[in-house]
């Protein structure tokens, strides 16, 4: 199954990381544009559910629901699609202190339809658009957090 890593360290303390991530708009800040957040029910806890219509090719959107199966509250929280466009999807967040600030970690196992031929076909594509999205959502998450105050 293909997996994919994104790390990046934010000159934050841990909790205020975390805390960004509880945040009620933290999905609208995060998500690629043209994502709308269909429903959310709970935060960062296990049972929590977030569905979403993404984009996925052009004007094109599929509906996205994902359920937390894990979380341990400053450590790690785990979510995994229940229907999407993927096979299978499992993106484990985790946080841990670091040099006076925090290491922000999104680890992604997925597996898209009709594998394995998807992925030698569309296999970069998926990658490269990940590697996109990961690079923008800690970019803004470095932002939010590294601000004074």
């Amino acid at each position: 199954m293909p997996h994919f890593e994104f790390t990046s360290w934010i000159d934050a303390p841990l909790e205020k990381v975390w805390a960004f991530h509880e945040r009620e708009d933290v999905l609208r800040l995060l998500a690629p544009p043209g994502t709308e957040v269909v429903s959310r029910k709970g935060g960062l806890e296990t049972g929590a559910r977030v569905e979403f219509r993404a984009p996925v090719l052009g004007p094109l959107k599929v509906r996205w629901l994902a359920l937390h199966v894990d979380h341990e509250r400053l450590r790690f929280f785990v979510d995994e699609q229940i229907r999407g466009p993927f096979q299978r999807w499992r993106h484990e967040h985790r946080f841990a202190e670091e040099n006076g600030g925090t290491r922000l970690t999104d680890a992604i196992e997925y597996s898209l339809p009709l594998a394995p031929v998807s992925h030698w076909l569309a296999g970069w594509a998926v990658k490269l658009q990940l590697r996109t999205m990961f690079a923008n959502r800690h970019r803004t998450t470095k932002e939010y957090c590294e601000r004074p105050g």
